[in-house]
């Protein structure tokens, strides 16, 4: 867990403009690595404590304006980003999607996304390897969101830190592709668990892999029983309209 791991110590950097300690705080691991278990505990039980009143004053403006937010996590190469591009192309002008990506390093999936016409604003997180609600705070605000809109906020890569840390989003959507392993909800239990819809991606590719649909839904509900999982493509488009049912839905709740 990245409370301990010490990532948060880099620079971030929101559409190329540095923040300092962006996070907010301190990490444990760069004050002591070798303080008592209950002491880095204690540290980072504050850190997650100060994360969440910054998503708590997240989320109260996102629903103040009436937006739809949405967390979207995955390991690295599971297509979050192509299936962010054919959902904006998909939704067309029926109502305005913002997009916050987060990497650690480069603007090229925030440049993807405006290439479709949706504002994005790019955060990178340098040696960070997670979004956090003070980092995502910023964003939206430069974001200017509209009222009634959606917010998909890409995660950087990785399917353990994502999970802890709550960003003020309505739900945690995780993309599981099909290239990786039925096994992957089980080995990380913890984002799956948090996670409210599972997208397994790529299916597609179905035809050419000896991968168990039935097992990895079944390793899903395991941890998270309550999950809903739709099978998507973004180069095919089948799932694409149960998935955009399911934003539309949620962003009616919202309004």
């Amino acid at each position: 867990m990245c409370t301990t791991c010490g990532c948060g110590s880099g620079e971030t950097r929101i559409d190329g403009v540095a923040h300092d300690q962006a996070h907010g705080y301190t990490p444990a691991r760069s004050l002591a690595p070798g303080l008592p278990r209950a002491r880095r505990v204690s540290i980072e039980q504050n850190l997650l404590a100060k994360n969440d009143a910054y998503a708590g004053e997240n989320r109260q403006r996102l629903t103040a304006a009436r937006v739809f937010a949405l967390n979207l996590v995955s390991s690295p190469g599971s297509g979050k980003t192509s299936l962010l591009v054919k959902t904006i192309a998909q939704f067309g002008h029926r109502f305005p999607i913002a997009v916050i990506e987060g990497d650690q390093q480069t603007s090229q999936d925030a440049e993807r996304i405006r290439a479709t016409g949706a504002a994005a604003i790019q955060i990178n997180t340098g040696k960070g390897c997670h979004l956090d609600a003070h980092m995502v705070g910023h964003a939206v605000a430069q974001l200017e969101l509209a009222d009634h809109s959606v917010l998909m906020i890409e995660n950087v890569g990785n399917l353990v830190c994502p999970a802890a840390f709550d960003l003020g989003e309505a739900h945690k959507v995780v993309i599981l592709s099909v290239t990786e392993g039925e096994d992957k909800p089980i080995k990380y239990p913890d984002m799956f668990r948090a996670a409210s819809l599972m997208l397994l991606n790529k299916c597609d590719l179905l035809p050419h892999l000896d991968y168990d649909v039935d097992a990895a839904i079944a390793y899903a509900r395991q941890v998270n029983p309550g999950i809903e999982v739709i099978r998507v493509s973004a180069k095919s488009g089948e799932g694409m309209a149960e998935w955009l049912a399911w934003i539309e839905a949620g962003r009616a709740a919202a309004t």
